[in-house]
């Protein structure tokens, strides 16, 4: 493919892996739960950790299936499954709008629901943006997922909050389902291809050289185990907090527009940070740079649930943003980066199997904690706690050398693994 075609074709496939992160589980469920988690209680009689329980049924479910989604993936390739997956979304999030007072076809269809969404996840589509993108990988993997993600997880909550009140939460499902299929497939059908070769449509030259590690192979360093539970920790713990923010606020005498304000503010900061801790991970290329960031997740959880006043709730959802930013924005680089890229998608959909299924179990346990004690006091500091531990096992990484190789070793063998992307952008 010539220069400027596959300059351009990476660029369709930037907008195209954006807007599939714009509009995926985590914008059209996860961002929006907190909103829809009081009027669903209070229609339908049941209690608080009831309803967040889905959560921890989506995230078993995204467990089980990630490394399966992956395996596939890395055999047949990205682009049809998560095609499939987008298309099935929209729809099963939309027949929420037809749920009933029986809880067990509630879980039903939120279990469905996490089932196609795991098909078409961020770390479905960071497989594809890995394949492209080499020098500037972090950037792409940070820009395509902060800025979708981000931009999603702000205005599925506002779309939410305007319509709730004018049409119900049906149908406000009803409309969130909508939106997913479409402005997501069209873009994606168009755009979102798994390989240069395979968007201009024509085999390459030659076959390129993809080198990397085994599932089997990466379980069997320490570094692995050490980014599956550090990232696994902030993951659950941060996104557990995102999708309280508004009980937890509201609980605690702010209003709904304050609550609302506060998550688009840690939504549009998370979107921002995951690009810049990209761009700098490109530079500086070590775990290390992500330490600060998760202390000052660790401080904005202290202001969230402990503070005071309409400044120290903006400052809260700036500092979590750069946390969550951080976490997410991290994850795929330093897998593509340790394992190399011949199986990245079962071993990216390994790491984030553990971090879905931490960040699904974590709301269910936080309003356990709430029906036990009233408020989210002890659970916001059992979190603080898990991030500490977290961010003391960034300490146990390798850093990055300039060509994008590490130091971690398969069990046995003497040469680092590295990975040949498909084009040097």
């Amino acid at each position: 493919m010539p220069d400027a075609s596959r300059d351009r074709a990476a660029t369709h496939l930037a907008i195209a892996a954006t807007t599939g992160n714009l509009v995926c589980i985590t914008a059209a469920i996860s961002a929006t739960f907190g909103t829809f988690l009081v009027p669903i209680t209070q229609e339908l009689g049941w209690s608080r950790a009831a309803v967040s329980g889905v959560l921890g049924l989506i995230a078993i479910l995204s467990a089980i299936s990630y490394p399966v989604i992956g395996r596939t993936m890395d055999r047949v390739g990205a682009r049809p499954l998560i095609l499939g997956g987008n298309f099935a979304l929209g729809l099963l999030v939309a027949s929420l709008s037809q749920t009933t007072d029986n809880i067990w076809l509630f879980y039903l269809q939120f279990g469905a629901i996490g089932l196609a969404g795991a098909v078409c996840a961020a770390p479905m589509i960071a497989k594809v943006v890995s394949n492209w993108f080499d020098k500037r990988r972090g950037l792409m993997l940070g820009m395509t997922a902060g800025v979708g993600n981000g931009v999603g997880a702000t205005v599925m909550p506002i779309v939410a909050g305007l319509l709730l009140p004018a049409i119900g939460w049906r149908a406000t499902y009803g409309a969130i389902g909508l939106i997913v299929i479409l402005v997501g497939f069209p873009v994606m059908w168009l755009w979102l291809h798994d390989t240069p070769a395979s968007a201009a449509r024509t085999p390459p030259a030659s076959k390129p050289v993809i080198e990397g590690m085994t599932l089997r192979e990466a379980a069997a360093t320490r570094h692995f185990w050490v980014l599956l539970i550090a990232v696994a920790s902030g993951g659950g713990g941060m996104t557990a907090v995102f999708t309280h923010v508004v009980p937890m606020m509201t609980d605690r005498g702010f209003g709904l527009g304050e609550a609302t304000g506060t998550i688009a503010i840690f939504a549009l900061v998370t979107a921002a940070w995951q690009v810049v801790t990209g761009g700098l991970l490109d530079r500086l290329r070590t775990p290390l740079l992500v330490v600060p960031m998760y202390g000052a997740a660790i401080a904005g959880l202290g202001l969230l649930q402990f503070g005071h006043g309409s400044l120290a709730m903006v400052a809260a959802g700036v500092l979590l943003g750069v946390g969550m930013g951080a976490e997410y924005g991290a994850l795929s680089y330093f897998c593509s980066r340790y394992f190399g890229l011949k199986h990245f998608g079962s071993i990216n959909s390994v790491l984030y199997a553990a971090v879905i299924l931490a960040q699904g179990l974590t709301p269910a346990v936080m309003d356990l904690s709430y029906g036990r004690t009233g408020s989210y006091d002890q659970a916001a500091l059992a979190i603080i706690g898990t991030l500490g531990v977290g961010t003391a096992l960034l300490f146990l990484l390798p850093g990055i050398g300039a060509d994008g190789r590490t130091r971690v070793r398969r069990a046995g063998a003497a040469e680092p693994a590295g990975d040949l992307a498909l084009t040097p952008g």
